[in-house]
C-alpha cells in the first residue's frame, strides 16, 4: 500500500507491502499447480495473523484489491472498455 491509511507508523505499510507481493508470488509461483498456490497463499495469510494480527491482515487484503483494480484498470484501458466491466466479467459472469 502505498498510503499509510493504517494510522501506525510507515514500517507496518513496508511489512504490508511486502506480504502482499509475497501472497501473489506464492499463487503465480507453480502454474501447474493451483492447489500448492492456494495452499502457498494460505500460509503467507496465516503468518501475517500470527506475526503481525488480524487488523494488518486486513491491510493485507485492501492492499490486494488495490493492486488487482489497478491491474483491471491497466488491461481494461488496453481492452477499450471501463475497468468495472471488466471486473464484472472476471468475477461474476
Amino acid at each position: 500500500m502505498r498510503e499509510n491509511s493504517t494510522g501506525r507508523d510507515e514500517s507496518v505499510d513496508v511489512y504490508v507491502r511486502a506480504r502482499t507481493y509475497e501472497s501473489v508470488r506464492a499463487v503465480l509461483s507453480d502454474d501447474h499447480n493451483y492447489a500448492e498456490g492456494v495452499a502457498a497463499a494460505r500460509r503467507v495469510a496465516a503468518a501475517v495473523v500470527a506475526e503481525a494480527g488480524a487488523l494488518v491482515l486486513a491491510d493485507v487484503v485492501v492492499g490486494l484489491s488495490l493492486e488487482l483494480a489497478s491491474a483491471l484498470e491497466r488491461i481494461a484501458a488496453d481492452q477499450g472498455m471501463a475497468a468495472v466491466d471488466l471486473a464484472d466479467v472476471w468475477f461474476v459472469e
